[in-house]
């Protein structure tokens, strides 16, 4: 969303009140041509050429935006059985899937067999089962590397004490299972985390996973997951794709001549590839001063975008109706009975009730961790596709939100 001639516009020079305007606030909104932009990015940064992209759909799940990415050539990754049942939905092939859940139970695992998606496995009491039901099922392993990386402690997933994968110091352990219950591994899986920005804690989990993949002679991929940090802010620094693409393609290729086979290279980005396409579009319901603080309060809040209460995250905000106004310091918040605050101290310019207020880089984990909290309905989402704009989910209503409940008629009972 740029501003032009003292006006917002998206892709296309479409107009974002006018979508408020049709379609109500709160409103997410997902330009297409920018998810498709951070795709080509990324796959054009490597020279290397087996190299395999998966869209973590956890980041947005909605059936249009999977099956741009599957139009596009990704593949999926999945950490649930009902992602991989969405992306079946979105036409994505079995093979194309890669399903690679924590804590799962073995229905889970089970029914992903069935399916016939590729199978990662992160625990070895897991792996120990698998030789129980599926010894003939290949699978990869989700290996923690031990690398402390990502923004922040929340979203950083492969040190020490993560919960995540099994630990490249029991790799004894592992070998010893997989060879004792005749297991087939056609992969090494790692993810250490979100937002980071050193391209060398890739190549140093590349090392990791490549002299552990010298114990399995069998192997068909090595996937480094992503973590990808993308700009929040004017002059923000981001991870340099094209980098990690030069070096690590000429790393990925040597040690593919030392081994004597070449293997598939996969990540799996998410936020990277969807962050930057999302907006949200709220109203101001209010403009409240109190002793030292402005608030300006929105017809949405944590259980539409919690990402700033639950991560601490930045996310740029403007006033769509009234760009040109003299800026003021404001405190967003949102209008859940809880603290919601987006925003503390930002300057934006000068709003009143009623105007249209956007937060950018909306379109990773925004609708995806929504709630009904105060029992108050999800937004309306919206995609920007060649220069026009398409609901591809409508706005929940009251009855969406009772209709699996069971009406108890407490009278009747005695």
């Amino acid at each position: 969303m740029e501003l032009v001639n003292n006006h917002y516009q998206l892709t296309g020079g479409i107009d974002p009140l006018a979508l408020c305007k049709e379609y109500g606030t709160p409103l997410y909104v997902y330009d297409a041509s920018v998810m498709e932009r951070q795709y080509q990015r990324i796959t054009g940064a490597f020279s290397y050429p087996n190299v395999r992209i998966h869209y973590a759909c956890k980041a947005l799940t909605n059936l249009a935006v999977m099956r741009l990415f599957r139009r596009w050539g990704a593949g999926l990754d999945c950490v649930s059985i009902q992602e991989v049942q969405l992306g079946l939905m979105a036409g994505f092939k079995p093979e194309d899937i890669l399903y690679t859940p924590n804590f799962a139970g073995m229905d889970e695992y089970d029914e992903a067999v069935r399916l016939g998606v590729k199978i990662n496995i992160d625990s070895i009491p897991m792996l120990e089962n698998w030789g129980l039901h599926h010894k003939h099922v290949p699978i990869g392993i989700r290996i923690n590397p031990h690398l402390m990386a990502g923004g922040n402690e929340k979203i950083s997933v492969g040190h020490i004490d993560s919960k995540f994968g099994i630990s490249i110091h029991q790799l004894p352990h592992v070998l010893r299972v997989v060879e004792s219950q005749g297991l087939v591994i056609e992969g090494l899986h790692m993810h250490t985390g979100s937002d980071i920005l050193d391209v060398d804690v890739f190549l140093r989990g590349a090392d990791i996973l490549f002299e552990a993949a010298r114990k399995f002679p069998f192997l068909k991929y090595i996937d480094l997951g992503s973590g990808f940090k993308v700009p929040y802010k004017a002059d923000d620094i981001e991870t340099d794709v094209e980098e990690l693409g030069e070096k690590l393609s000429e790393k990925f290729a040597e040690f593919c001549r030392e081994i004597g086979h070449e293997l598939t290279l996969m990540f799996e980005p998410g936020k990277f590839l969807v962050s930057e396409a999302g907006y949200l579009f709220a109203k101001c319901t209010q403009v409240k001063q109190t002793t030292s603080t402005v608030f300006v309060g929105l017809d949405t809040g944590l259980n539409h975008l919690i990402r700033p209460m639950f991560y601490g995250s930045y996310h740029k905000i403007v006033n769509v109706t009234e760009p040109t106004f003299k800026p003021r310091i404001y405190t967003v918040v949102g209008n859940i009975c809880e603290t919601d605050t987006f925003a503390v101290d930002r300057r934006i310019a000068e709003v009143v009730e009623g105007d249209i207020i956007g937060f950018y880089n909306a379109g990773a984990y925004g609708w995806m961790m929504a709630s009904n909290y105060n029992s108050r309905p999800r937004p309306a989402e919206v995609l920007l596709y060649q220069g026009e704009a398409y609901l591809i989910r409508k706005r929940e209503t009251l009855e969406d939100m009772v209709r699996n409940q069971v009406q108890l008629q407490l009278e009747e009972i005695s």
